[in-house]
Parts: structure tokens; C-alpha cells; sequence
């Protein structure tokens, strides 16, 4: 007799059911037991409403958590930079798997990088972390773009581009490699440019606290560099008490001497949506060893950032 199937719960989106689908067959491979996913629409799917007038954080993981909780799925797939800070006492992040690129990348018309884009270019995005960091590369460059709040999956955003609507849009580098469309990306943009979201490039997989056989199994697909390094970004992102709709990128990288990996530096910044004021800092020490340790390291970056005056960069604080 062969074992009831894992139920993962999914978003219905292109992007969403290509990740889960790959996490689909590493639990079916760990675990020996087929995995079905479950297709669950969430509030952010449905909305038209621009991200960070319906809040920006949760929007997508809701209705997931809430088929979790009601054991309507084993499990559930997010990409990590869409989860709350807060972590709900009776669900678990069982598993973070080895990030992607964590990068940022332009698609833009006529195979045009961003610092090629015609003067007063239009460029799509519906994250004000990519408009102020744009737009104070821009203004430190003598660049004149405009960035334009857009919503929509890949093909919408490009569609725009397509189009002629927009000279270019921003999109992450991770989700276009797991739908096989990097070849669609005219150029990569360096985080010395532009600092990705917390989390970004990385997926949390998410199930109940008391499923101890689960979470042990689902453990076997956790990186733990992966989970050090987001753990301190998401930590100065709840430090400097900001959604993830909120201005705020962070990247913790490790810093390696040769083949030893030696120590983790954590960048964040902060910034107006219009580039012309913006926080900056990073710190490096040793890589942490304990959640603790990684979390303590977001928070000692994020209290010398609000020392310089983050927190009245933010606009509308978290509620």
C-alpha cells in the first residue's frame, strides 16, 4: 500500500507552482511519499489594489496559514519575502532551502541595460525599495528616469514592456529563473545598485508546529547559510518595525578566505521613494551560529540605522 500523498498548499500563480512544484519533488525524494499540490488563491492574488496601499505583508500567505491551520494542506510553499516577520506560534519554518539569486534585473526595451535607458525613461515597479534605490542611483548618475507603480504577474509586467507602455520593468532575478525566463533579462543589477528585499531569492516551506515526523523530514531540505543570512535580514527588517512593503533592503552575504568561510556581512538600506534621502550602513562579524546569534545581527544594524534617521524615511509605519 503505498502512503497517503503530502498535500503542499501553493499559490495558483505561474511563479508560485513552478517553485512549489520543485519543492514538490526534493519533499517526494526525502520523504518517499508523493506530493500533491494544492492550489489556494489569496487575497493578494485577487486584489487590483497596488501592494503597499493593501498592506504589502501577508497579502499572499494568509489564506496558505489559514489552510494550514485548518489541516486543509500538509505544508505550504512561500517565497520568503512575502512572510510577516512575526511568526505564528502554531506554525513552523521547517525548512529554508538554498537561496537563489538574490538579485534584482531590468527587462527592458530594445535589449537596453539600465544605465543605457533613454533620458526620462519609464520604469515599472510595485516595490518603493526599487524606487528609491533607482532613483538615487539615478539622481547620483545625472540618469532622469521615472519609475511607475505597476502590479501583475511576470507576463503583465513584461507585457508592459512589450508593449511600449514602459521603457523597462524590475523584476527578481530568482522567480525568472524558476519559470526558465532568464533569457528574457537585459540586464542584472548589482546589489552595490540596488539592495534586494529581505529574503529575497529564498523560499520558506511552512507547516503545522505539531507535525514533528513533518518538520524532521521537511529539515532535510534546510541550507543553513541560507537560513542565518535571511534570519538577519528579516530581523533588522522587524527591528526597523517595516512591512515588506515598506522601503527597507537587506542582503547578508558571507565572506569567504579562500574556501573558509570566515565571516557574514549584512547590508540594509532605507530610502524615500524618490532617491533623494537615504540610509545605508552594513556590519560584519562572525556567521552566526545560533538563530539568535543571526537575529542579533539584524538588530544591532537596524538600531544604528534608526540612529541615523531611518525610521522617518519609512512613510507609514507598520501597523
Amino acid at each position: 500500500m503505498t502512503e497517503k500523498a503530502l498535500r503542499l498548499g501553493t499559490r495558483r500563480s505561474k511563479l508560485a507552482m513552478a517553485q512549489s512544484g520543485q519543492v514538490a519533488d526534493a519533499v517526494s525524494q526525502v520523504t518517499g511519499r508523493p506530493v500533491e499540490l494544492v492550489e489556494i488563491t489569496t487575497y493578494g492574488d485577487v486584489s487590483r489594489e497596488h501592494l503597499a496601499q493593501i498592506g504589502g505583508t501577508g497579502v499572499f500567505v494568509a489564506a496558505l496559514r489559514e489552510a494550514l491551520a485548518r489541516g486543509e494542506v500538509d505544508f505550504a510553499v512561500h517565497s520568503l519575502k512575502d512572510l510577516p516577520t512575526a511568526q505564528p506560534d502554531e506554525l513552523v519554518l521547517a525548512a529554508v532551502p538554498r537561496r537563489e539569486d538574490p538579485r534584482d534585473v531590468i527587462v527592458a526595451r530594445d535589449a537596453l541595460k539600465f544605465t543605457d535607458l533613454p533620458r526620462g525613461a519609464r520604469i515599472g515597479t510595485g516595490a518603493p525599495r526599487r524606487m528609491a534605490q533607482l532613483n538615487a542611483y539615478a539622481r547620483a548618475h545625472g540618469l532622469e528616469i521615472e519609475t511607475v507603480p505597476i502590479r501583475g504577474n511576470v507576463d503583465t509586467r513584461i507585457g508592459y514592456v512589450r508593449t511600449g507602455e514602459l521603457d523597462a520593468v524590475v523584476l527578481a532575478a530568482a522567480g525568472l529563473n524558476r519559470i526558465g525566463r532568464t533569457d528574457e533579462v537585459t540586464d542584472f543589477l548589482s546589489v552595490d545598485t540596488v539592495l534586494p528585499a529581505p529574503g529575497q531569492g529564498a523560499l520558506a516551506i511552512e507547516c503545522a508546529a505539531d507535525r514533528a515526523d513533518l518538520i524532521a523530514a521537511l529539515g532535510a531540505l534546510d541550507d543553513p547559510h541560507t537560513r542565518a543570512a535571511v534570519t538577519a535580514e528579516r530581523s533588522l527588517l522587524a527591528a526597523l518595525e517595516a512591512g515588506c512593503s515598506a522601503p527597507v533592503g537587506a542582503l547578508a552575504d558571507l565572506l569567504a578566505d579562500g574556501r573558509n568561510v570566515k565571516e557574514m556581512r549584512l547590508r540594509g538600506i532605507v530610502g524615500t521613494t524618490d532617491g533623494s534621502t537615504l540610509v545605508q550602513l552594513s556590519t560584519t562579524g562572525p556567521v552566526p551560529e545560533t538563530h539568535e546569534q543571526a537575529l542579533a545581527l539584524g538588530r544591532e544594524l537596524a538600531t544604528e540605522m534608526l540612529a541615523q534617521g531611518a525610521a522617518g524615511l519609512m512613510g507609514e509605519r507598520a501597523r
